[in-house]
């Protein structure tokens, strides 16, 4: 048995390393590219089974999107990038518990490596849909209050400027150049959160996928029938739990940003 942190580099293009888990995103999109344009191209007024199920479920979505922003007209905006996440993410989790990936392997010059690879046990791949929510989130704000006031809203000194305003003309309030000084302290610390963002969301879906990963192979290695059943049920539940927490968080993040106002 072999675990290992890292994917494993499947063939170069260039001096560019293809991983296993990168291959098996790319087909994962492929795949669900493909069903949508079948979807798409296939509506019909009176729907059919697959086409009623993708509704209510899309549906569903939509209107959970629409009860957390409170506004038709933004969530027609936040809701694409959301349910994409959504979507993926639990294509994703989900696609590690199809039968027989373990047996396609690929002989490389490092050795007999899995050809595919639990997509959200790759940091890298976590790591830039992360980044991806924080920009959106960033770019929503600076929409939102203007380039100065969204850069006031983490180095506010406006506090501190009014002081010495009121200093020159002969006044002198301690307790403004205190509020000042917290006020810019708070913007700080707002910097640290949104870091924090990224490092919480992004170790929240590695974490938890690459644990759930490890622990079903300890479990097949060591007991191959029957002991592993209640781990990849486990395994099915934090799939779906997972894709749902990461796309939740996105969505309030960026409605978070939405009506924020800019410093007074």
């Amino acid at each position: 048995m072999n675990i290992s942190l890292a994917p494993e580099i499947l063939f170069y293009i260039g001096k560019f390393g293809v991983s296993n888990a990168m291959l098996w995103s790319f087909v994962l999109s492929l795949v669900i590219l493909i069903f949508t344009f079948f979807i798409r191209r296939n509506l019909k007024p009176v729907p059919g089974r697959i086409q009623a199920a993708v509704e209510i479920f899309f549906e569903g979505a939509y209107d959970f999107t629409r009860s957390v922003v409170g506004d038709d007209r933004k969530t027609k905006k936040i809701f694409p990038l959301v349910f994409t996440l959504f979507i993926f993410i639990l294509a994703a989790n989900m696609a590690t518990f199809i039968p027989g990936q373990s047996a396609l392997t690929l002989q490389t010059e490092d050795g007999v490596v899995p050809v595919f690879r639990a997509i959200m046990s790759d940091y890298g791949l976590v790591f830039l849909l992360t980044i991806i929510v924080v920009i959106s989130t960033q770019i929503v704000a600076i929409a939102i209050n203007g380039p100065f006031g969204y850069v006031g809203k983490y180095f506010n000194v406006k506090g501190i400027a009014s002081f010495f305003k009121l200093a020159v003309k002969g006044e002198f309030k301690p307790g403004l150049l205190a509020q000042g000084f917290l006020d810019l302290f708070l913007g700080l610390m707002d910097v640290v959160g949104e870091i924090a963002k990224i490092v919480s969301l992004s170790f929240r879906l590695f974490g938890n996928m690459f644990a759930g990963e490890v622990l079903t192979a300890v479990m097949m290695f060591l007991a191959p029938f029957f002991v592993p059943l209640p781990f990849m049920f486990l395994g099915i539940l934090t799939a779906v739990v997972q894709a749902f927490v990461f796309s939740v968080l996105t969505l309030i993040f960026i409605t978070m940003a939405s009506e924020t106002q800019a410093v007074e």
